[in-house]
């Protein structure tokens, strides 16, 4: 992400011109890297371990699930389920979400059944309508990254 001349922080989008949002799909060579992502207190949880996939530093949270707690590191490309860590947790288990900086719960943001949506913002500022949300049910792989109240991205296991 890049601080524009408004202020806003932009997703770095690599790969073929797009010209609509639906038009993302990882055939096409386009891809959504998310290179800063902040918690409830404004700390950044990328890059905070030395795990990377395809280079990318990991985004990390701390995960409380099952009766147990640790990191998880996921891949910082959208659409990609890639992760390392805390992660023998069965599929469909309601997870919390934290800060593993301040070990505050992330912020949330919406509610889709049984999948609650939690905050990983774009800016330190903790701006609403500029962020990733992340479900809390591990397995439900839909995520959706927004900028200024616009959906950049939306994805679904196929």
């Amino acid at each position: 992400m890049n601080d524009n001349k408004k202020g806003r922080l932009d997703v770095q989008v690599t790969g073929a011109e797009i010209t609509h949002a639906d038009a993302l799909d990882a055939s096409t060579g386009v891809e959504i890297v998310v290179t800063q992502a902040f918690g409830p207190n404004g700390d950044n949880l990328v890059g905070i371990s030395d795990v990377t996939f395809d280079g990318h530093p990991a985004v990390t949270l701390l995960l409380r699930a099952a009766g147990r707690e640790g990191l998880v590191h996921l891949s910082p490309i959208h659409g990609d389920d890639r992760k390392a860590g805390y992660t023998d947790i069965p599929a469909g288990t309601k997870c919390e979400l934290l800060c593993p900086v301040s070990k505050l719960p992330l912020h949330k943001v919406d509610q889709v059944g049984d999948a609650a949506y939690f905050a990983l913002y774009l800016s330190p500022k903790g701006q609403k309508g500029s962020y990733v949300l992340l479900s809390d049910v591990w397995g439900h792989y839909h995520s959706r990254i927004i900028d200024d109240f616009e959906l950049i991205s939306a994805w679904t296991q196929a």
